[in-house]
């Protein structure tokens, strides 16, 4: 058990370096220049400045460095804990994240949760009732645009009815973010219940005089559930990257409309932290399921073939 924690975080661990030096190296491919949109959100025109004024303001933020050590430094500074300063608004980013984060964990675990709820029901309702409408929602549901749906929530709710605010708000953030994650969720768990009504003791259950609700409930609904647990960590990385687009439209102060912010003005220790605390969540969650997995389905266990198990039910899943 040691061994298969030990070796899974450091595959978290390596994930996290990964993201973190692909978002960096994009950051610094990218043909604009961080400190002219610095200067530019500070109404400073570059041209207006001194050789020696740029030379200054590139030294104060390590931008006349060669790139291998400005990303040591970064590097350096994040396993100290340190995010660094923001390029743009010249304050700590860690107090940024402090300000944005509150908003963000609200609106992901609510989402989480509504998509939790209603992919399940929509899931047992679709393979009791074996309507073929209800089975085919879910892919109705993951094709549709995150912004379209967010607009179309602005439009019938707040301006037809009046009955949410346009912004600012949390109801429809929420159904935006959760109509995605639970139509995948309700997508896996469809095909599970399937596979796992075929199954000989659910045969033999109705054999015994079960009623189709006792054996869909009772007998079917754990074993179809287990599958789906492979996916949560995709639910949340739903979650955390949804709230990029729907705080955006919504005008919500949260950790994704920082993201996008930052994005938009190339603030590198902005989006280098964003994007650093977006995959922990995700590589923590997905830890989390892996251990949790053998104590849900005693099939299973923390060695080399459980291992392939679990990658094969992962495969049907996907």
């Amino acid at each position: 058990m040691a061994r298969y924690v030990l070796g899974r975080i450091g595959q978290a661990v390596l994930v996290l370096w990964a993201a973190y030096t692909l978002t960096f190296a994009i950051l610094y491919l990218l043909p604009s220049d961080p400190m002219e949109l610095q200067l530019a959100a500070a109404g400073v025109q570059p041209d207006s400045l001194s050789a020696e004024q740029v030379a200054a303001i590139k030294h104060q933020f390590g931008l006349d460095q060669p790139i291998w050590l400005q990303y040591w430094h970064h590097l350096a500074g994040l396993l100290r804990g340190d995010f660094g300063t923001s390029l743009t608004q010249q304050v700590p980013v860690s107090q940024l994240l402090a300000d944005r984060i509150g908003p963000t964990l609200l609106l992901s675990v609510s989402a989480a949760t509504v998509a939790l709820v209603l992919g399940s029901a929509l899931a047992y309702l679709a393979t009791f009732t074996r309507l073929t409408f209800l089975t085919r929602l879910p892919a109705l549901g993951a094709s549709f645009p995150q912004f379209f749906v967010a607009l179309f929530l602005i439009q019938f709710f707040s301006f037809q009815l009046g009955w949410f605010p346009a912004t600012g708000g949390l109801v429809m953030p929420v159904i935006t973010i959760a109509v995605l994650a639970s139509s995948v969720l309700a997508q896996v768990l469809i095909r599970s219940f399937e596979e796992t009504l075929s199954q000989p003791y659910v045969t033999t259950a109705r054999a015994k005089g079960l009623s189709r609700s006792a054996v869909h409930l009772r007998h079917a609904f754990r074993n179809a559930a287990l599958p789906a647990m492979t996916i949560l960590g995709v639910i949340v990385g739903l979650t955390v990257t949804s709230s990029i687009v729907v705080e955006t439209v919504f005008t919500r102060e949260g950790i994704g409309k920082l993201a996008q912010e930052a994005v938009l003005s190339q603030d590198v220790p902005v989006v280098l932290a964003v994007v650093t605390v977006a995959a922990a969540v995700f590589v923590l969650v997905n830890l989390v399921v892996d251990l949790l997995y053998p104590l849900l389905d005693p099939r299973i266990s923390h060695t080399r073939p459980a291992a392939a198990s679990v990658a094969s039910v992962e495969g049907v899943a996907l």
